[in-house]
């Protein structure tokens, strides 16, 4: 416990923490903070602690999946609030700094996503049981960030917004040919087909994506909607509008070149593309090593100083750049609170174990975006200067028009 107790009080300087050790000792780190509890764990075994003070971020999540760390007063968010917010991003913050220099060399070569490997990943997450994700998704299964304008009060109205958001800003015409890369179960495919008459193809790595986006097609009529099982760099032919959202974090570093290279060899002269994705204000990073083993293998966020060079090679104007700051936090907050209400749900559809990592997950992944330097960001493209109105206002008119859209 000793490393573990050197560990904590060099961290938790703001909020209470106690920490009942194996041997049933109480150890106390911190001080009040305002409008936050004071937070207790209990560690089951002395081997934990070790765990936890050789690597946090691994150790713990861990050790809370397994049942070695219990949390007694409070949950798991507001653990890892607790935490994290000690470890948030700031200009002086070297305990923070020095746990991601530990990680980065592994983040890059997990991030190394062959057509074969990229399968593998996005099959680890998204073939989950689709009863999972009814139990806390939109209708749309929109399993990004959601879009928290003005007035919006309900993840249903900001998924919907979203959707609107991203159609407006790709100018859409009747009859456009429009590539969904990482299309998901297929609602904004379904959707840009619906506000506009777009000809949309979604492609996707997930077999059990692919089957929900077909069948909810097929169900709703829509003859203007196709769903391929295809990597995006294997896909042919030109398109007016291309979209991916929430895929890129999946790409993997190595791989920016190629995609963007893809995009614009994908792209007709007068297109327009447009890129969803978190991404960090604090420069370049690496995923933590729970996050790259037990949910995105092979994911990345990355900075826009990462994105940008690519892009630039690519030979495609940036056209618009918008950035997301606190809207993925109100939505994981969402999820994070629908998964608490659903635990004997989802325990019955897999484990204790699934459900105590799931919500590590979406916790650590809030805390992210509200402490860290975690944000999203869309990136609009084209080839041709002269391809979209000299003045945003375009997106503003369109988006009001559109269902869901934003006043």
């Amino acid at each position: 416990m000793w490393l573990l107790d050197k560990f904590f009080r060099r961290v938790v300087r703001d909020g209470e923490l106690i920490v009942i050790a194996a041997d049933g000792k109480a150890h106390h780190y911190g001080r009040p903070r305002d409008g936050h509890p004071p937070v207790q764990v209990r560690l089951t075994d002395a081997a934990t602690a070790r765990a936890i003070a050789m690597n946090p971020a691994l150790g713990a999540g861990e050790a809370y999946m397994d049942g070695r760390l219990l949390v007694e007063q409070g949950d798991i968010l507001a653990l890892l609030d607790l935490i994290i917010f000690n470890l948030r991003w700031q200009r002086d913050n070297p305990v923070r700094f020095s746990l991601w220099r530990q990680a980065r060399l592994a983040a890059w070569w997990d991030g190394i996503n062959f057509e074969r490997r990229s399968k593998r990943n996005v099959a680890h997450h998204y073939d989950l049981d689709d009863r999972l994700y009814d139990l806390f998704l939109d209708p749309h299964r929109q399993y990004s960030c959601a879009y928290w304008a003005p007035g919006i009060t309900t993840l249903e109205a900001a998924q919907e917004a979203k959707l609107a958001h991203i159609a407006a800003k790709l100018d859409l015409k009747p009859g456009s040919q429009v590539l969904d890369i990482g299309c998901g179960w297929g609602g904004l495919a379904r959707y840009l087909h619906k506000v506009s008459g777009a000809q949309v193809l979604g492609v996707t790595l997930s077999e059990e994506q692919l089957a929900y986006a077909k069948a909810e097609a097929a169900r709703q009529g829509l003859t203007g909607v196709d769903y391929q099982l295809i990597d995006y760099r294997q896909v042919t032919g030109q398109f007016d509008r291309i979209v991916s959202v929430g895929m890129f974090e999946h790409v993997g570093l190595p791989h920016y070149q190629q995609f963007f290279d893809t995009v614009e060899r994908l792209l007709k002269p007068d297109g327009v593309a447009l890129l969803h994705t978190i991404a960090r204000a604090d420069g370049p990073g690496a995923t933590d090593p729970w996050t790259a083993k037990y949910i995105f293998p092979g994911g990345y966020a990355p900075a826009l100083s990462q994105i940008v060079p690519a892009v630039e090679r690519a030979w495609l104007w940036i056209s618009d750049i918008e950035v997301l700051r606190l809207h993925y936090a109100h939505t994981l907050k969402a999820w994070y609170d629908r998964c608490a209400e659903q635990e004997a749900a989802i325990t019955g559809i897999y484990d204790e174990r699934f459900y105590r990592m799931w919500m590590f997950y979406l916790a650590s992944a809030w805390c992210a975006f509200v402490h860290d330097g975690h944000m999203n960001v869309q990136v609009q493209m084209i080839k041709r200067r002269d391809t979209l109105p000299l003045s945003r206002d375009y997106m503003r008119d369109v988006e009001q028009r559109l269902p869901g859209g934003a006043a």
